[in-house]
């Protein structure tokens, strides 16, 4: 029984993760994630359902087309089995019921913002602020934050990154941020709480500078390279979601707390 339930969340995580793709390409774009049908990015082929099985598929056409012979991404089996791998995280950490769903949905926004920021460069406000909303009222049944916390910990993020973004317009007269980042923050704060959502700030910061100091350092890149952030948002809350409590327990055990 427990054996074929995490076959269930896998495949379901490897479903939506197909359906992540779709919205990943479209949705930047300005075109309906429901219709048409999937296609070839390239030749613009209907993809028939054989075609269109999550990570078999991949494999079989060699990374194809099988219409043009395009080279499909390999974003595609990487956010499928990678949104599969969350599902099944968020099964093991919160077993079956309404708080694993919550955090599928969380980390699927997760995957779907990094990738979306990581090619274009953008936050949808379709993702953030839909996230927000959403995690708003679920902020009512969420069993392991407070309301309270949950509420104040997304505002005073969005606060906290509004307050960069318009220091870096003002003084340095650049985008250190991106506004999506602000509504990305929200979202995040009033999921995850003001304890963890130190801890996913703190790893996204951290993660952040040493990926700009490798391109500064060996990359030949000056100070004013511009990095999305939202990769990082969204790696430091995937870590702080299923460990963040236990480097928080660290931290308290070098300090003796």
């Amino acid at each position: 029984m427990e054996e074929a339930l995490i076959f269930t969340v896998i495949a379901f995580g490897l479903i939506v993760g197909s359906f992540l793709n779709v919205v990943i390409h479209r949705l930047p774009l300005g075109e309906s994630i429901v219709f048409p049908p999937s296609r070839c990015p390239a030749c613009h082929a209907a993809i028939r359902p054989y075609d269109n099985i999550p990570l078999l598929s991949y494999a079989f056409l060699r990374g194809r087309c099988r219409a043009c012979r395009a080279v499909i991404s390999p974003r595609y089996p990487l956010v499928e089995g990678f949104t599969a791998f969350s599902f099944w995280l968020a099964y093991d950490a919160y077993g079956p019921g309404l708080h694993a769903a919550a955090a599928a949905v969380f980390l699927s926004l997760l995957i779907a913002l990094a990738a979306i920021d990581l090619k274009h460069m953008i936050l949808p406000d379709e993702l953030t602020l839909g996230g927000a909303a959403l995690f708003f009222i679920y902020s009512f049944f969420n069993p392991s934050v407070a309301q309270l916390d949950a509420v104040l910990s997304g505002l005073g993020a969005a606060l906290f990154f509004a307050a960069l973004y318009y220091f870096y317009l003002k003084i340095r007269k650049l985008e250190g941020l991106g506004f999506g980042d602000v509504k990305m923050a929200l979202f995040m704060g009033l999921f995850l709480g003001l304890s963890l959502l130190v801890i996913a700030i703190f790893l996204a910061s951290l993660s952040g500078l040493l990926v700009g100091l490798f391109f500064i350092l060996f990359r030949k890149k000056d100070l004013k390279l511009a990095l999305p952030f939202g990769p990082f948002l969204s790696l430091g809350s995937f870590v702080s979601l299923f460990w963040g409590d236990a480097i928080l327990a660290w931290i308290g055990s070098l300090w003796g707390v």
